[in-house]
C-alpha cells in the first residue's frame, strides 16, 4: 500500500512520513529529495534553471510510475497534488492523507525553517502570511480531495496509521 502525505510546505509531511514509515515498517520517500537526486540538483535550482513546469512534469512522471504493490509512505511536495491529474493518480494508487494547518501555524513553522523553499524565498513575515493564505485558498480544493484529513499541528504517526488501517 502507498500512503501519500499531502499538504502545504511546512506542514510536517517529511518529518511525520519518516516516523510513520518506521512505525508501520514501510519504506519512506520524500518526493522532493527523490527528484533532487534524480536530477542532480536542489529543487530551488531546478526551478531557477528549468522552470516550475519542468519540475511539475517530473512530479507527475514519478507518480505515474509508482508500483501500487509497494509498501511506502511518500511525502509529496506541497504543490504536487494541485497539478494536472496528480491528486486523482494518488487517490487511485494509494491512500491520501492531508495534513491540514492554519496559515498562522504554517507561517510560524516556515519562518523558523532552515530549508530553502523557492516559492517563499525572501518574503518578509507579512508577505509570507499573505502568500500562505492565497496559496492555501488555491490549493485547498485539491488537498480536500484527500481520503483522510488530519490537523497537522500535533499529528502523530499513530493518528495516521489508525486512520489508514483502522487500528488503535
Amino acid at each position: 500500500m502507498i500512503i501519500f502525505l499531502i499538504g502545504f510546505m511546512g506542514s510536517g509531511k517529511s518529518t511525520l512520513g519518516k516516523r510513520l514509515a518506521r512505525k508501520i515498517d514501510y519504506r519512506f520517500i520524500d518526493m522532493d529529495q527523490y527528484l533532487e537526486e534524480k536530477e542532480g540538483m536542489k529543487v530551488s535550482e531546478i526551478f531557477k534553471q528549468k522552470g516550475e513546469m519542468y519540475f511539475r512534469d517530473m512530479e507527475k512522471v514519478f507518480l505515474e510510475t509508482l508500483e501500487t504493490n509497494d509498501n511506502v509512505v511518500i511525502a509529496t511536495g506541497g504543490g504536487a497534488p494541485c497539478w494536472g491529474q496528480n491528486m486523482d493518480i494518488m487517490n487511485r494508487k494509494g491512500v491520501t492523507v492531508y495534513l491540514k494547518m492554519s496559515p498562522g501555524s504554517l507561517a510560524i513553522r516556515l519562518e523558523k525553517s532552515h530549508n530553502i523553499r523557492p516559492l517563499i524565498e525572501g518574503l518578509n513575515p507579512d508577505l509570507l502570511r499573505d502568500y500562505i493564505e492565497q496559496k492555501l485558498h488555491e490549493r485547498e480544493p485539491f488537498y480536500n480531495k484527500a481520503q483522510c484529513i488530519v490537523r497537522g499541528e500535533n499529528v502523530k504517526p499513530f493518528h495516521v496509521s489508525s486512520l489508514v488501517f483502522g487500528d488503535d
